[in-house]
């Protein structure tokens, strides 16, 4: 059974500057610890990425994948950009999304994921290993963001 984790973190900067770092695929390596290396496989017609190919390595969850995505996204950058595994080798099932929420003069940001794998792992280490990985994805997107 898929364990979904929540949280969020408010960014200094305007919604559309979030998006442009969220976007950014190719970067991800620079910032983002526990992504090794990003490439984007396909970008529907209006150059968002589509299908993107992460290799991760987030201490007890280490995988090669495919995720999709959807961007519904307004102008401003607010709205919801989602995604679902389309293929991996220790992933079974992952989903998730960034809602981008104009907040005063910035961006809260919250980050639902759902993750599930194809080997047993206790419950307790796979809660700590997603929260590990929410916790630190929005904190260096914020500093990414804000830096």
């Amino acid at each position: 059974m898929a364990d979904r984790t929540r949280s969020s973190v408010d960014i200094a900067a305007s919604p559309g500057e979030v998006l442009d770092v969220i976007a950014g695929f190719e970067a991800y390596p620079e910032w983002a610890e526990q992504v090794k290396d990003c490439t984007v496989l396909t970008e529907d017609g209006d150059g968002w990425a589509d299908q993107v190919e992460f290799t991760l390595d987030a201490g007890a969850i280490k995988d090669q994948y495919v995720l999709e995505y959807d961007w519904d996204v307004a102008e401003d950058g607010t709205g919801v950009i989602s995604w679902h595994l389309v293929r991996a080798s220790l992933l079974k099932g992952l989903t998730g999304s960034y809602t981008l929420e104009a907040v005063g003069a910035g961006t809260r940001v919250s980050y639902d994921l759902e993750v599930d794998l194809t080997m047993p792992m206790i419950g307790m280490l796979k809660r700590k290993a997603e929260k590990h990985i929410i916790s630190t994805a929005l904190t260096e997107l914020k500093k990414r963001v804000e830096g």
